[in-house]
């Protein structure tokens, strides 16, 4: 079984949250950033990097939420999850897709990537109907 370790982030500032909407095929929609695990990296300087490529911003302290997963047949993936409010930097768009700022409430749930609403709910924002 191969095994998968990635990680993921939810920024915020105020009341908005710094959202990815991915424009690669494996994983498009809605979600935050994150990436995987590189051999020889820990998972926290991981996200740190995951996030300065795909945003732009420098995070400078991390808070550990949760973990969630994926099992099939031939692949388990593990991601951890951060948040944090503590970072620097101008928000810039790469090749994974556009950023932005929002209130979660504002995005339609039919732009979300695969499985978003368990990662909502690992971070206890409010639940949405």
């Amino acid at each position: 079984m191969i095994i998968e370790i990635t990680n993921m982030c939810m920024i915020y500032s105020d009341n908005q949250i710094l959202f990815l909407n991915r424009k690669r095929e494996t994983w498009p929609g809605i979600t935050f950033p994150g990436g995987h695990v590189e051999e020889n990296e820990s998972i926290e300087d991981s996200v740190v990097r995951e996030v300065k490529e795909e945003t732009g911003l420098d995070i400078l302290s991390l808070e550990f939420v949760d973990y969630i997963e994926w099992i099939s047949p031939n692949k388990r993936e593990i991601a951890f999850l951060y948040k944090s409010s503590n970072f620097k930097g101008e928000i810039k768009s790469s090749f994974e897709g556009e950023v932005f700022w929002s209130k979660l409430e504002d995005i339609s749930k039919e732009d979300y990537s695969q499985d978003f609403d368990r990662i909502i709910e690992k971070y206890n924002l409010n639940k949405r109907s």
